[in-house]
């Protein structure tokens, strides 16, 4: 960083770069994924580490003022980073005031609602945080590539999906949603990572390989859903990925910005506290 007001530019003005805007075109491109915006590694990490500090702060101003909540969508690919960035990220909230949620195929008690029943049990409460590990897209993503339902069933999920974080956002549920794109040469060198690795061969499923050879089925699918359900009310940020550094550098930033929006305030006590004597 040349100077301060160099970086202060940069850190303010990252989030905007990577909004989705209503109506926007969306095309998922390989070498975006390993933008750094101008960003080395080590200055993002050191900007990083004083984000986290600044999340929890704003957490507990959140819990505290608790007329507002926030619903954290993480979508990617396989291998996209979901858990890496709850960890280095999200594990900056307080664990009593944030909940983590990971959507895998839906149960069959799940199976006997309404494809939106099992996320909507799980949104936050006023001044909690809730983070999707997956979400509601699955029902516009893995439905559509594999066939699961018809065209004509998913293809009215986007409005329906919209509707729905319109509901949130009137409720005071501020919907925050981040995809997390990495590079088809990224996700082989995690996977193999993952194979070579006695630690983590748990991580990988072999089915992940069939995912693998559905890769432009997949970018198609979500740049649509980038296209269709980035509003007003609930946008979508595209975070390049390749480079783990930036990844938790733009997710902390945004999730920022999204909490330093809200009307937060201490309430105020029922007592005076000048009146209060301590022996």
């Amino acid at each position: 960083m040349a100077n301060g007001k160099s970086e202060d530019k940069r850190l303010e003005s990252l989030p905007a770069k990577l909004r989705v805007a209503p109506g926007e075109r969306v095309k998922l491109r390989d070498e975006d994924a390993s933008r750094d915006h101008g960003w080395d590694e080590a200055a993002a990490r050191a900007q990083t580490a004083k984000l986290r500090e600044e999340l929890g702060e704003l957490q507990y101003k959140l819990y505290a003022d608790g007329r507002q909540a926030l619903l954290v969508v993480l979508q990617a690919i396989d291998g996209g980073g979901k858990d890496s960035t709850t960890r280095h990220v999200i594990s900056a909230f307080n664990p009593q005031g944030c909940t983590v949620t990971a959507f895998k195929a839906p149960s069959a008690e799940e199976l006997k609602h309404d494809y939106l029943w099992r996320v909507h049990r799980h949104v936050p409460a006023k001044g909690e945080i809730a983070v999707f590990n997956r979400s509601h897209y699955e029902d516009v993503l893995v439905v559509r590539v594999d066939n699961l339902v018809p065209r004509e069933v998913w293809s009215e999920r986007y409005q329906q999906i919209n509707e729905f974080e319109r509901l949130l956002r009137a409720a005071d549920t501020h919907v925050v949603k981040i995809f997390l794109h990495i590079s088809r040469d990224e996700q082989k060198r995690r996977f193999r990572e993952r194979i070579d690795d006695p630690t983590k061969q748990w991580k990988f499923d072999p089915a992940d390989l069939i995912k693998r050879t559905q890769w432009k089925a997949y970018m198609s699918a979500f740049e649509d859903m980038l296209e269709k359900c980035s509003t007003t009310h609930a946008p979508w940020h595209i975070v390049p990925g390749d480079h783990k550094w930036l990844r938790d550098l733009a997710v902390a930033q945004i999730l920022k910005e999204a909490l330093a929006a809200l009307p937060l305030r201490f309430p105020q006590p029922s007592y005076d506290p000048k009146s209060i004597r301590l022996d």
